[in-house]
């Protein structure tokens, strides 16, 4: 598939058969991670496969985080919302967690700059996915940066769970998507005195 044909055409996609994905479609997505730019080549991504059993423990950290918002973790709509956010692990038959353990031994390296190289791994792992004919989607919020969520996959003080990526074959092609025109979005300087319209 043409990059700019993988670009245009890939849909956040969670409707994914129950289906086994090959190691070897995994390891392919996992290796287009690598790939991406980080300055000084610090490669600070680290990524964590979950498959079968393995889902339960992320579902399991999902529900404590949300015990911790509850009044009344037992009352019967609490249990409801327990055990439907325990299911969202299983959503697909393979997550990638994504995180980011940023070289903090070299003063020259940027705390921001390792972020936006691991979220341009997350980038090129959608994209091989796509190109795999796999369907996917990154899902963050709240409790992507709760600290249960730094301990269950062992990160350090400084490491940071930046989103999960779920994966499967699709069960229905995806509509075909609309962006803003890059007009809209876009303002060329050509002289120094175009700073003044700004």
């Amino acid at each position: 598939m043409d990059v700019f044909e993988a670009i245009k055409t890939r849909r956040s996609n969670g409707l994914v058969r129950n289906e086994t994905v090959p190691k070897e479609l995994i390891e392919e997505i996992l290796e287009a991670g690598t790939w991406a730019p980080s300055h000084f080549r610090t490669e600070p991504w680290k990524f964590f496969v979950l498959e079968g059993n393995s889902r339960m423990a992320l579902g399991e950290v999902l529900v404590k985080i949300a015990e911790k918002t509850m009044d009344d973790p037992n009352s019967e709509a609490n249990i409801k919302k327990r055990e439907k956010i325990l299911e969202k692990p299983f959503r697909a038959p393979v997550i990638i967690t994504v995180a980011v353990e940023p070289n903090v031994q070299s003063e020259k390296v940027i705390i921001q700059e390792e972020y936006g190289a691991v979220y341009a791994a997350i980038q090129n792992m959608l994209l091989a996915a796509h190109a795999l004919g796999l369907g996917g989607f990154w899902r963050t919020g709240k409790p992507t940066y709760d600290p249960l969520m730094k301990k269950l996959f062992g990160l350090t003080d400084k490491g940071e769970v930046l989103g999960f990526l779920y994966f499967g074959y699709p069960k229905k092609e995806m509509p075909s998507g609309n962006r803003k025109s890059i007009s809209e979005v876009t303002t060329w300087l050509t002289v120094k005195d175009d700073f003044q319209r700004l």
